[in-house]
């Protein structure tokens, strides 16, 4: 199967989409094809072996429209004339409309002023000028007055000419939409304006001026400009806020650069973005976006990604590192190898997931759809009946029946319902993708606001997907001798335990010793020589091995197991020195996220191929309602099907390869966008910040867009349902109310552009994301703080010292015992220049250096370090430290 778009042209309403989809979807070969009012556009799945491209636009040229593919450059089937963009085409439309517009204006405000200049003088006190009088006023005049109305009223009706010839040939075809609607109300107030001219032509050469008198004063052709020109007062409005609804898309579009600046034959060259390939060297300075996706070969910056993912804080990168195009380059000179060019970069992959979900129809949809294609014609028949009745039944006038019926025929409108769902998909889908939120289809923002249970992966989902060192022990010595030996018995293993506790060695500069002989036991640890001793790390497999006792230390080894925490023990050749624990870490909005869901009435089930035992303290910390735990790859699908089977709407949010069939089985399938390729593909939506608190958004955002969905098809049908009647004078008889066509004309344009208002409420749609997690309730962290050792006496019968009691974004490390209140005093520095964690770590080691320092607690958020001291120090020497750094005290 095939999935294409093309751009279709000449629809004015929801039942032209709904002829223009029948037409495609009765096509041998025909998938399904779905066609989008508002960006008039439709998206077809089709056998390329059974039917063409031709076969397709042929179709949709027969059914009286226009189409040609949206992402070729092929000429229109219709005309030959090169292939537009829909940006392109809505431009030149709006301009077309706004010159229609005021051309109308211009002709219709004399039509209007010497039709009812003696209404103007009876209601308002408005003079009438003497030409007035002598050239139009009495019975004499009467053949003036209507024939120069009739003669003004022509440029407006040649002016909106495409409401007569589209209404008239889709009627005669058996599909009458709102330019039927429009075309016949305009039209029937002009042929009986000028069969009027005629009748008073008869009366004045019969000298019957009592039937001159009669047809002078109900003349309908300022009705017949006014109708049309209300229209366009009203599409003119609804196109300008169709408009506002594909803003996010524009910014997205803004944000990809255009040129690239690259380095071929040791040449630095500029070139456009359309000619990047594949493997091409990119120099990218201070400032600049970024052209493509790919990996730094040279330099190290810090990287604005807020356009991707909506995170405003810098990420730090260098050599290695992957970057993302349309990101900003903040602080350095960097040289990236392009792994992904053009259309296969992540903005335009974004850029695209936008457009065809705003494209797309939710089956909401079809409930207006379908009413659509019988509304007009069953509209039509209403206005005839009503006219009939009028006329025939109750002996009212014919020109009394007549406007009735004309009234009918231009309050109705089939816009609104053709517009209510894709105006709030597109402002929906787009609010999402300004909060990197990518929601792919109509149909899947609709599933999300049922859905009752979540099942989240926890490696990557929950977790950070990457161990960290959360707790140290020492039981010789102190804790910083205890992670540099540590530091080097691991550097010779590949294990991502080693991993955590070398990079942990090498942010707090614990790494002075090496280490020689090493052996990696598989399995049970590592060994090693240090200083000419030999010394183990490994489990407690490793250790009996090595007859090293480890019986005083079963109850710590206990308390981290029922944590989820994996202990390493260290030993030299005849005791346990130490005790370092290592876990893949809660990110930090997790339990915020599912305590969102909690009180949201959704469940939330953590999947995961862990032990329980480990599940178990997960799910305890995070107070996760159930846990199945141990599961493999392969059998994640098999519980999105069980749960389903239960008659539950199932969301899956994972990021790996083995949560890509469980992705797809679920009713929602949600990505973490840091996840793998093949994950974000199986998946409904992609959240590119790969926080659950997305997930959350994601969940509210569909219930507000259904709501809002709903909202307008309520209005819309009500709409309709009232406005009708009252046109078609159904309390005419008791209370003297009906509509004139004029009024009709103007309602029926104000429908649309109240739906389209309406829905452009969701742009202030916020979501649940949040930076801030109060750090007396965050479990674990990613910069562990280094300990006090406890007495080694009282080790075994102590739980661990945990490095959990430190902030993301605060470092606290007392460098001595606090002393009593009487001999500290405490300052807080205002800092500016700090980005990140990096340079959070920077101000502190700085501050923690200085001497009379007795405790440093750096906060990145507040741009603030607060410093407990043993003695004064001038804040001149603060000062001076933190410019050393590379950042400014504010004093």
């Amino acid at each position: 199967m095939k999935h294409e778009k093309f751009t279709i042209t000449g629809m004015s309403c929801s039942a032209c989409s709904t002829r223009v989809e029948k037409a495609v979807n009765k096509l041998d070969g025909i998938d399904k094809a779905s066609v989008n009012l508002l960006t008039n556009s439709m998206q077809a799945d089709y056998d390329e072996n059974v039917v063409s491209q031709q076969d397709i636009i042929k179709a949709v040229v027969d059914a009286g429209y226009g189409a040609s593919p949206a992402d070729t450059g092929n000429a229109a089937a219709s005309g030959g004339a090169p292939q537009k963009s829909a940006s392109d085409l809505a431009k030149e439309e709006m301009k077309s409309m706004k010159h229609r517009l005021i051309g109308s204006i211009i002709f219709l405000i004399p039509v209007m002023y010497i039709a009812m200049y003696h209404m103007f003088n009876e209601w308002f006190g408005l003079p009438i000028p003497n030409v007035i009088h002598y050239v139009f006023h009495g019975p004499e005049n009467a053949i003036t007055f209507a024939f120069t109305q009739f003669l003004l009223i022509l440029p407006i009706m040649y002016l909106n000419r495409k409401y007569y010839i589209n209404g008239f040939r889709n009627l005669f075809e058996g599909a009458p939409n709102m330019d039927s609607l429009v075309g016949l109300g305009s039209m029937a107030a002009a042929v009986y304006g000028v069969f009027a001219i005629f009748r008073m032509s008869w009366g004045m050469g019969h000298g019957d001026w009592a039937l001159v008198s009669q047809y002078s004063m109900n003349l309908y052709f300022e009705s017949a400009g006014m109708i049309v020109t209300l229209i366009d007062i009203g599409k003119y409005l609804e196109a300008r806020a169709k408009g506002k609804t594909s803003t996010a898309i524009e910014k997205l579009m803004d944000l990809a650069p255009k040129q690239a600046t690259v380095l071929r034959n040791g040449i630095e060259t500029v070139i456009p973005v359309e000619e990047l390939v594949v493997g091409d060297e990119i120099v990218i300075r201070p400032g600049e976006s970024i052209p493509a996706d790919g990996i730094i070969s040279e330099g190290s910056t810090s990287v604005d990604e807020s356009a991707i993912t909506g995170e405003s804080i810098p990420v730090e990168k260098q050599a290695g590192d992957k970057v993302t195009s349309a990101t900003i380059n903040k602080t350095g000179f960097i040289h990236i190898k392009a792994q992904r060019v053009g259309s296969d970069t992540t903005i335009s992959q974004i850029i695209k997931l936008v457009d065809e979900a705003s494209a797309s129809k939710a089956p909401i949809a079809k409930m207006a759809d379908t009413i659509s294609g019988y509304f007009v014609p069953a509209v039509i028949a209403i206005a005839l009946i009503t006219g009939i009745v009028w006329y025939f039944v109750f002996g009212y006038s014919a020109e009394f029946a007549f406007s009735t019926a004309i009234a009918v025929l231009v309050i109705s409108c089939p816009c609104a319902l053709g517009l209510a769902t894709p105006v709030a998909i597109m402002v929906g889908t787009g609010k999402g993708a300004e909060n990197g939120i990518l929601i792919k289809s109509g149909e899947a923002l609709e599933t999300a606001h049922a859905i009752d249970t979540v099942v989240m992966d926890k490696t990557g989902t929950i977790t950070e997907g990457r161990p960290k060192v959360t707790d140290i022990i020492a039981l010789t010595g102190s804790d910083e001798e205890l992670v540099t030996l540590a530091a080097a018995l691991e550097k010779g293993s590949e294990h991502p335990l080693a991993e955590a506790i070398t990079t942990y060695a090498a942010d707090h500069n614990l790494t002075g010793k090496t280490a020689s002989d090493f052996k990696a036991l598989f399995g049970r640890g590592v060994q090693a020589v240090i200083d000419g001793k030999t010394y183990y790390a490994g489990n407690t497999r490793l250790m009996d091995e090595v007859h090293i006792d480890t019986a005083a230390i079963t109850a710590n080894l206990n308390t981290l197991a029922d944590d989820g925490k994996t202990p390493l023990l260290f030993a030299n050749e005849k005791e346990i020195i130490g005790i370092i624990a290592v876990a893949d870490v809660e990110k930090e909005t997790s339990a915020e996220a599912i305590a969102d869901f909690a009180k949201m009435g959704i469940n939330v089930v953590m999947l995961t191929g862990d032990n329980q035992r480990t599940a178990e303290a997960i799910r305890q910390r995070l107070h996760i309602p159930q846990v199945i735990a141990g599961v493999l790859p392969q059998d994640k699908e098999k519980h999105i099907a069980a749960l389903q089977a239960e008659g539950h709407k199932v969301a899956m949010i994972g990021d790996g390869i083995n949560d890509a069939p469980a992705l797809a089985k679920a009713d929602l399938g949600m990505a973490i966008g840091a996840g793998t390729d093949v994950a974000i593909e199986s998946a409904d939506a992609v959240l590119m910040r790969s926080d659950l608190l997305d997930a959350v958004s994601a969940i509210r955002l569909s219930k507000a867009v259904i709501k809002n969905i709903k909202e307008n098809l309520f209005w819309a049908f009500f709409y309709n349902v009232i406005c009708i009647p009252l046109a078609a004078g159904l309390l005419y008889p008791a209370f003297g109310i009906r509509l004139s066509p004029m009024i009709g004309a103007a309602a029926m344009s104000l429908s649309s552009f109240t739906v389209c208002m309406n829905a452009l409420r969701l742009r202030f749609f916020q979501t649940t994301h949040s930076s801030r997690v109060s750090r007396e309730t965050r479990i674990n962290t990613s910069q562990p703080a280094v300990t006090t050792a406890e007495p080694k006496a009282a080790v075994a019968a102590t739980t661990s010292v945990s490095a959990d009691h430190t902030a993301e974004n605060k470092t606290t490390v007392s460098n001595e015992p606090q002393k009593g209140n009487d001999e500290t005093m405490e300052k807080t520095l205002k800092i500016e220049g700090m980005m990140c964690q990096h340079c959070q770590n920077h101000v502190h080691e700085a501050l923690s250096a200085m001497d009379g320092v007795t405790a440093v607690t750096v906060d990145l958020e507040g741009k603030k370090a607060d410093v407990t001291l043993s003695k004064d120090i001038p804040m001149d020497d603060f000062a001076k430290v933190i410019a050393d750094a590379g950042y400014e005290l504010v004093k």
